[in-house]
């Protein structure tokens, strides 16, 4: 039997770091963060869980990947995280809107990603997860994990280049 209590207070700012990360805003992260939780107690109740943290970090991103491609299918485009809306000290009004405007776009282009290819990003990028780390908690092999990176990468590149002016 797991300490759930135990679980929570160690793993759950690691939790809430990646699903706020992802998501940008608190509401959505709450709900996330606790359908996490939920999902991995359901899944110990059928499994024993062999590395509970990387349960919870896949879960994590998957869960808040999917959320994001919800939240951009139906074009709800609230942009509330407080990250997002306080400028940094010194950063013009332009900057800031050009700060938002790229943290909307990224979003946007992590919600287009293939689901293996964003969960492979966010791990790696946002979690700072070796390729032998995201490829345990994938289930697939380092090489696997080489490729993932690399098309998420090239699209994300195209997804974020600024779009062509005409002449």
């Amino acid at each position: 039997m797991e300490d759930w209590d135990g679980i929570v207070s160690r793993e759950g700012p690691t939790v809430w770091r990646t699903v706020y990360r992802l998501l940008g805003n608190r509401a959505d992260a709450d709900e996330c963060f606790q359908d996490v939780f939920l999902g991995a107690l359901r899944l110990a109740r059928r499994q024993p869980l062999r590395d509970v943290r990387a349960v919870l970090l896949r879960m994590a991103t998957a869960r808040a990947v999917d959320r994001l491609r919800v939240r951009y299918r139906r074009r709800d485009r609230e942009m509330t995280a407080d990250w997002d809306n306080h400028p940094s000290a010194g950063a013009s009004p332009t900057e800031h809107a050009e700060a938002q405007e790229l943290s909307a776009r990224f979003r946007d282009a992590l919600a287009d990603l293939p689901p293996k290819q964003a969960q492979a990003f966010c791990l790696y990028s946002l979690e700072g997860c070796s390729y032998q780390e995201i490829a345990e908690q994938l289930d697939t092999s380092v090489d696997a994990v080489g490729v993932l990176m690399h098309r998420a990468r090239t699209r994300l590149r195209q997804l974020l280049s600024p779009a062509e002016k005409p002449a």
